[in-house]
């Protein structure tokens, strides 16, 4: 078993005024050589925008783009006619292929939005971008795992598909209960919110642990928690 941890602490940190984001691995000008990527996970950013502002138009490519609201709601638009806002509940996928452009804006006037943005490396570059969104049954991931995102060529009923060998999965665990995750590849396991140990590794909120090299992991909820699996080929 291969293990690495990050603390929510290590991470990155930028603040725009607008914009408060932290960088679990290298992002724009948060650049560290032991904190490229986890296997085939580039990018996982932790962002807060504030009310009436956001991102700007701009483009992505070669890149599949995840992004799940933890609070509020982020309104977004691109150039293949989509024009959404993003619920918590709602995943939105955006496989990138030969080229996208889009924004992000909170329209709220008083609530700032929290959203996790995670950026795969694709299967094979070059496709045709695709857009999908959903709004998922928290129900279904009370103490057992959801899958939200899993491969286009081997899509979960229910999830939405990405053009990599990769699941994403969440759980919302109550105190006390321990279950186990069966690994399809590495996973990274990026705790929202609570306290739980995983391998006897203790993780508290925004924590997160990479485990390769093993087929099972023991997770115990040590309070009320919701944890998002990340499991990736690790072969970067």
């Amino acid at each position: 078993m291969k293990k690495i941890i990050h603390k929510s602490a290590t991470r990155g940190t930028a603040n725009h005024g607008w914009l408060t984001s932290h960088h679990t691995f290298s992002f724009a000008n948060y650049q560290n050589s032991e904190r490229m990527n986890f296997g085939m996970l580039r990018v996982l950013n932790d962002d807060v925008v504030q009310p009436k502002m956001g991102f700007g138009t701009h483009p992505h490519k070669n890149m599949e783009i995840i992004s799940i609201p933890i609070s509020g709601a982020l309104s977004h638009k691109d150039n293949m006619d989509n024009k959404r806002s993003i619920e918590v509940g709602e995943v939105q996928v955006m496989s990138a292929g030969t080229g996208v452009t889009h924004s992000e804006f909170n329209d709220s006037k008083t609530d700032a939005v929290n959203f996790l943005q995670l950026w795969i490396l694709p299967e094979i570059e070059n496709v045709t971008p695709y857009y999908n969104q959903k709004m998922f049954d928290e129900v279904e991931r009370k103490n057992k795992f959801q899958v939200l995102v899993s491969p286009k060529d081997k899509q979960i009923a229910g999830s939405l598909p990405i053009n990599q060998q990769g699941y994403l999965s969440m759980i919302d665990l109550d105190e006390g209960l321990e279950t186990e995750y069966e690994l399809k590849n590495g996973a990274y396991f990026f705790l929202i919110d609570g306290e739980v140990s995983i391998e006897n590794e203790l993780l508290e909120s925004r924590d997160a642990i990479g485990i390769s090299e093993v087929k099972k992991v023991t997770v115990k909820a040590n309070k009320a928690s919701k944890l998002l699996v990340i499991d990736v080929p690790m072969n970067f």
